[in-house]
């Protein structure tokens, strides 16, 4: 896990689908996704929230726990969806980051994300491991957390 992958609003680039597939190159495996290096790395402030908030777009912020309003509606509601579907939290990852710092964070994030049949990373927005769960993958392109269990 790096730092550099962590967005301003809590999300952990780096457990992103698009990234994900981007490490893996997972278009070579007859996919066409849209590939992303993470918000910061491409010089984004905010997937999610940089258009809608004026302090990340203007870079007067690196988290949005900077910020007087944090969370605000929009953040919430990210939040929100992101508990339910993804089993995560953004406002959650940016508490623990004020209170605890980056590099425990970091550690946390490994941990509870790391897969435990191969050591590979987890996708938060799918729950797969694209390292030894592929073939879950080609069998449902849309596969989401646990279906197979539906």
């Amino acid at each position: 896990m790096k730092e550099s992958l962590i967005a301003p609003c809590g999300m952990n680039c780096g457990l992103c689908v698009h990234y994900l597939f981007m490490q893996h190159d997972i278009n070579k495996q007859g996919f066409h996704r849209k590939y992303c290096p993470g918000c910061i790395p491409r010089g984004e402030h905010c997937t999610h929230m940089g258009h809608h908030c004026e302090r990340l777009e203007k870079g007067e912020i690196r988290f949005c726990f900077e910020c007087n309003e944090f969370p605000c509606k929009r953040l919430k509601a990210l939040d929100g969806r992101y508990r339910k579907k993804y089993h995560m939290s953004m406002v959650e990852n940016l508490e623990f980051i004020r209170q605890q710092g980056m590099e425990a964070f970091l550690t946390k994030e490994a941990e509870k994300w790391q897969c435990r049949e191969c050591g590979g990373v987890v996708c938060c927005h799918n729950g797969l491991c694209l390292e030894c769960q592929m073939d879950t993958l080609h069998r449902n392109r849309k596969y989401r957390w646990h279906e197979e269990n539906k």
